[in-house]
């Protein structure tokens, strides 16, 4: 026998709580049909009433229906899932890599867009309609889609998390409350969320106050700097002219003394360039941890926020950075200066020995004796 054909509509066979076709579709009394899942999802947000209503005709029924598949209607979605070309969705609302897919969606799975922490689904537009339509779900709460929501989940009761015990300092669920968290000092997530945003604000300030005086000390390492660097280089010069105007038998004592000075520059400056260093890396790890806390202040997430907090709000506001071996502005003249006198000393006292010899040794071969002289002389003064 030839099968019967007959045309249906899509919608005919579809919940009207997740807007999908018929998964395991049972009818409740009142006639309408839902998958089993959706009207058990309903119904159980009814349990403490008592009364138990259809989420598209109002109709309530007291005790709670029992539900059973009708094979049927089973069949015939089946077959209409098997027949129906369903349109395809524009390519950008799939889900891609990193996005969170669409809990209700059949096949290639859309993008979700809210995450439902009743629920514990998430929703692409058109499945979050009945959020936003039916008065079943007017209380849920709806967040921006997450990844996380099983984290969400008290592994004993498997109840939403929703309550800071702050006596144990841990996440509970309204049933710990009334058993191993009997007693203590609870509070709700929003309610603790909001006193720890009053102590991140105040921790923003002191980290910011922090920056501030790292940013005023680099500063100041930076000008210290830039005066050792000149008056090194002021000394270098000075000890370039001292060393020309002798004559050529000192050019080796010049060449140590300028090593010495760039030495002691060398030295100064390797300390300092150290201490730069450490300041920018501790101004770029400020401005890291303040960025965090900026945008946890900024998420929706109480219980993301409050498990991110204590690690991120860690601040230590005694540390300083190590005291620098640069010397103050007045003392670096006073380390170069030494050179300088030394220097100039040795030029006045050489050139009146060298003129009381000139004027005392007239005989060809005591030139040679005057000659060893000044050079002992070059040489003791050098060393003092």
């Amino acid at each position: 026998m030839a099968e019967a054909s007959i045309s249906v509509d899509h919608d005919q066979f579809s919940c009207s709580v997740c807007l999908d076709l018929l998964k395991n579709p049972v009818a409740i009394p009142c006639g309408h049909s839902y998958c089993m899942v959706c009207i058990n999802g309903c119904w159980d947000q009814e349990d403490e009433r008592g009364v138990y209503s259809c989420p598209q005709c109002r109709e309530t029924f007291t005790p709670r229906p029992v539900l059973r598949r009708n094979n049927m209607l089973a069949e015939v979605v089946e077959k209409l899932k098997k027949t129906e070309v369903r349109a395809a969705s524009p390519a950008h609302c799939y889900a891609g890599a990193g996005d969170v897919e669409c809990d209700f969606c059949t096949g290639r799975k859309l993008k979700a867009i809210k995450s439902c922490l009743v629920c514990l689904a998430s929703y692409c537009e058109t499945h979050l309609q009945p959020h936003y339509q039916s008065p079943v779900f007017k209380k849920h709460k709806l967040v921006k889609a997450s990844k996380q929501l099983q984290e969400k989940i008290c592994s004993q009761h498997d109840k939403l998390i929703e309550i800071y015990c702050r006596t144990d300092q841990q996440f509970i669920c309204y049933l710990c409350t009334m058993e191993e968290h009997k007693g203590h000092d609870t509070v709700s997530a929003k309610t603790e969320r909001t006193q720890k945003q009053v102590q991140l604000k105040d921790i923003q300030k002191k980290f910011w106050q922090r920056i501030q005086e790292k940013q005023k000390k680099l500063q100041e390492v930076e000008q210290t700097v830039e005066t050792l660097k000149l008056s090194a280089q002021s000394a270098v010069e000075d000890s370039e002219r001292i060393f020309t105007e002798l004559i050529r038998s000192i050019e080796k004592k010049r060449s140590e003394v300028t090593e010495l000075i760039r030495d002691q520059e060398k030295t100064e400056l390797s300390a300092a360039e150290e201490l730069l260093e450490q300041l920018e890396q501790e101004i770029t790890d400020l401005k890291r941890r303040n960025t965090e806390l900026e945008q946890l202040s900024h998420t929706e997430d109480h219980i993301h926020f409050l498990q991110r907090f204590q690690s991120v709000s860690v601040f230590s506001g005694g540390e300083d950075s190590p005291s620098i071996t640069v010397h103050h502005h007045h003392h670096h003249h006073l380390s170069f200066d030494g050179v300088r006198k030394s220097l100039s000393d040795l030029k006045e006292r050489l050139e009146e020995f060298c003129r009381k010899e000139i004027s005392r040794v007239s005989a060809q071969g005591k030139r040679g004796f005057f000659l060893i002289e000044i050079l002992i002389a070059i040489d003791f003064y050098l060393k003092t």
